[in-house]
Parts: structure tokens; sequence; C-alpha cells
């Protein structure tokens, strides 16, 4: 089976992955529709994170263009974006495969003091 005939598979090749300000504004926007200046605020006050006009406005041209978000009628001089079903999928998907990798990074840390302390010399 190819990839582009596994959906799961493609959006998954087409999610962003880790801190980086895509994930950022899909997870912004899961919450429901938002202007730039929103995304702003709100990016900043759940990852403490302050992105600036063009890595902000350049991630969301990229997610358009990929059919992960889509900007909405403007509403005077703001234009709203909201995640498409793609961007809900590939978010989800991103995030279960961030979930998997904290759980196998947290078992293994939890195994490394043991293995740290039978190789320190007595």
């Amino acid at each position: 089976m190819s990839q582009s005939s596994n959906p799961s598979k493609a959006a998954r090749r087409r999610a962003p992955s880790g801190n980086d300000p895509s994930l950022l504004i899909m997870t912004s926007l899961a919450s429901g529709p938002k202007h730039g200046y929103g995304l702003f605020q709100d990016i900043e006050s759940f990852a403490g994170q302050r992105l600036g006009p063009g890595t902000l406005y350049g991630a969301i041209s990229r997610l358009e263009e990929r059919g992960l978000i889509e900007g909405l009628e403007p509403e005077g001089r703001t234009r709203p974006y909201r995640l498409t079903a793609a961007g809900q999928l590939a978010l989800q998907e991103t995030l279960a495969e961030m979930r998997r990798l904290l759980d196998e990074g947290t078992a293994r840390l939890a195994l490394g003091p043991r293995l740290t302390a039978k190789a320190r010399p007595a």
C-alpha cells in the first residue's frame, strides 16, 4: 500500500513535530478560530513562547499550503484561521506520537539511576 493511499501515514508525513511554530499554531487553533494577534497571545499564554510576525505568518502560509488550516472571511482588518479536518487529524497523530516518545523517555529515565548506580565505583 502506498503512503498516499493510507490517510494516517499521509497525515503523519505532513504533520509538524516538536515544539515548532506550526505545532503551536495548530494547538492554539484546536480550541477554535483565531486571528494573528489572538494566536500570538494564546501561544504565549500556553507555551510561554513569543513568535515573531515573520515566524507566525510564515508558518500560517505553510500550514495553509498543506491544507492543515484555512483562512476564514476577514473580520474587519483581521483574518481568522481554523484547523481543517486534515489539520485536526495531523495534530492528533502528532500529539499521540509525542506522547509515545514522552512515555518511552520517562520509562528509560526511571531505569537510568539504577544502571548508573551500578556503574559507579564504590
